[in-house]
C-alpha cells in the first residue's frame, strides 16, 4: 500500500469514528442556611439539616452546595443576612431557631422557596396564613412550644410543689420575647401559678438572672425554647445546679446536657425533618402545597444525677411517666 493510499484510509477511519459526547453534570444547587445563632452552638442542629437532606439524595459537598449566615445572637442581623441570601440567588432560604428568623426571610423574598422550623404558631405570628396550605412560597415546621407551656407549669409544681412563684427565662434579644411574655402571662393564669418574667440577652446576663432567683427566692424555673438558651444550655445547667435552682427545658439535648427535667419534641427530629423538607422542595414539591408539621410525640426527659445534686426527690408518679431517665 502506497503511503498516499494509507493517509486516506487512515483519515476514513477517522471520519467514520462516531463522536462521544461528554455531557456536563447539572450544576449543584445552593441552599442557603439562615441561623440566629453561631457554628458551635448550633453545630447538632446543622448534622440533623444535612442527615434530612441525604435522606432525599442531597449530599453537602458532592450535589448540594450550603451557603452558612450565622447572626451570632444578634438578630437585628437576620434581615440583611436574609437579603444577601436572595442577592446570590439560592435555591432554596431554610431559617432556623425561630420567628424572627422565618419573617426576616419572608420579607426578603416571595419567591425563594423556603423551609422554616419554629417554636411559636407560624399563623398567629403572620409566618403562614393556613397550617394546611401554606401559600406563597414558605412552610415548615413548628414545635408549638407555646401549647406546652401548661404542661411544663405542671410538671414543675409536681416536681416542686412548695414553689410559690416559678420564674420564666426569655431572651430579652429576641423580637417576639414580647408575645413570648403574653403567652406565659396567659398559660400561668390557666393554672393559677403567679410567675415571674426574667429576661437575658447573652451568656453573661445569666448570672444576674439567677442572682435575682437566689434573692427573691423564687423556687423554680422554666426556660422557653430558644436558640440562645439551647447554645449555653451546658453552661444554664451549671448556674441552676451551682445556685440548686429546679429547672425546666423544652428539649432533651438540654437535659443531657445537665438540665433537671425537659418535656418537648426532639430538637434533632425537627430538624432531621426540615432537611427532608428542604431535600423535597429542591426535587420539586412546592412549599404552598406542603403543610407545616407538627410533632406528634413529646417526650419527658428527667436528669436523676442533677436531681441529685439538687437535693431533690423525683416524686415515682413523675420518674413512671418519664420516657427516659438520665441516671
Amino acid at each position: 500500500m502506497k503511503r498516499r493510499e494509507f493517509i486516506t484510509l487512515l483519515a476514513s477511519g477517522a471520519c467514520a469514528r462516531p463522536v462521544v459526547a461528554y455531557a456536563q453534570s447539572p450544576p449543584k444547587p445552593v441552599i442557603g442556611l439562615l441561623c440566629p445563632g453561631s457554628p458551635d452552638g448550633d453545630g447538632e442542629a446543622v448534622a440533623a439539616v444535612r442527615q434530612g437532606l441525604n435522606e432525599t439524595g442531597y449530599v453537602e459537598g458532592r450535589n448540594l452546595t450550603i451557603e452558612y449566615r450565622w447572626a451570632e445572637d444578634h438578630f437585628d442581623r437576620l434581615p440583611a443576612m436574609a437579603g444577601d441570601l436572595v442577592h446570590r440567588q439560592v435555591a432554596l432560604i431554610l431559617t432556623a431557631g425561630g420567628t424572627g428568623t422565618a419573617l426576616a426571610a419572608k420579607t426578603a423574598t416571595s419567591t425563594i422557596p423556603i423551609v422554616f422550623v419554629t417554636g411559636g404558631d407560624p399563623l398567629q405570628s403572620g409566618v403562614v396564613a393556613s397550617l394546611s396550605r401554606p401559600g406563597g412560597n414558605i412552610t415548615g415546621l413548628t414545635a408549638f412550644s407555646e401549647v406546652l407551656i401548661q404542661k411544663r407549669f405542671e410538671l414543675v409544681r409536681e416536681l416542686v410543689p412548695e414553689a410559690t412563684v416559678i420564674g420564666v427565662l426569655l431572651n430579652s434579644s429576641n423580637p417576639i420575647s414580647t408575645v413570648r411574655t403574653i403567652d406565659m402571662q396567659a398559660a400561668a393564669r390557666v393554672v393559677g401559678q403567679q410567675i415571674r418574667i426574667l429576661l437575658a440577652g447573652s451568656k453573661e446576663e445569666l448570672a444576674t438572672v439567677f442572682a435575682t432567683i437566689v434573692q427573691e427566692r423564687i423556687g423554680a424555673l422554666v426556660v422557653q425554647a430558644d436558640t440562645l438558651f439551647t447554645n449555653v444550655r451546658h453552661g444554664l445547667a451549671a448556674l441552676a445546679a451551682r445556685h440548686r435552682v429546679p429547672a425546666i427545658y423544652e428539649f432533651r439535648e438540654q437535659a443531657v446536657a445537665g438540665g433537671l427535667i425537659s418535656y418537648g419534641a426532639s430538637h434533632d427530629d425537627i430538624y432531621r425533618e426540615a432537611g427532608v423538607y428542604a431535600g423535597r422542595v429542591l426535587n420539586g414539591a412546592k412549599p404552598a402545597d406542603l403543610p407545616v408539621l407538627r410533632p406528634t410525640r413529646f417526650q419527658l426527659i428527667i436528669n436523676l444525677k442533677t436531681a441529685r445534686v439538687l437535693g431533690l426527690t423525683i416524686p415515682p408518679t413523675l420518674l413512671a411517666r418519664a420516657d427516659e431517665v438520665i441516671e
